[in-house]
């Protein structure tokens, strides 16, 4: 499995943690029973728990765009050296991005948003042969 794969599966490993992370906040935050009935009037969340909320629907937007991306240029053939550092730059700048969300880290999370998408545009870049 090429470095573009690898980076999509980390990645959705990575999603599937933040996932964990916000369902135990949400129990911690309005209860298991509300949670397991029907949801219907809960109170909207707050702090932590919107926080978390927040920042598994930005990995999951980011994710969205990028493993289709990834997944095309590895059957196609078109990934090297330039689609591998993408796919790592993403990876890891979503983990960054992940652990400033959770922390509440302001100013800097956004770089880290924005080097995952340059790591996203390179990997599109070698997808469609430019690179």
């Amino acid at each position: 499995m090429g470095v573009e794969l690898t980076m999509t599966i980390y990645a959705a490993a990575l999603l599937l943690a933040l996932v964990l992370v916000q369902a135990i906040a949400g129990v911690r935050s309005v209860g298991l029973m509300p949670l397991a009935n029907s949801r219907d009037g809960l109170p909207a969340p707050v702090g932590f728990h919107a926080r978390m909320l927040r920042v598994v629907d930005n990995h999951r937007e980011g994710l969205t765009i990028f493993a289709p991306i990834a997944i095309v240029a590895s059957i196609a053939g078109t990934t090297n050296d330039m689609s591998a550092l993408g796919a790592q730059l993403f990876f890891y700048a979503r983990a960054a991005h992940a652990v400033l969300y959770i922390f509440g880290v302001p100013m800097i999370r956004p770089l880290f948003w924005g080097i995952g998408i340059a790591g996203t545009a390179m990997v599109l870049l070698a997808a469609l042969g430019l690179i």
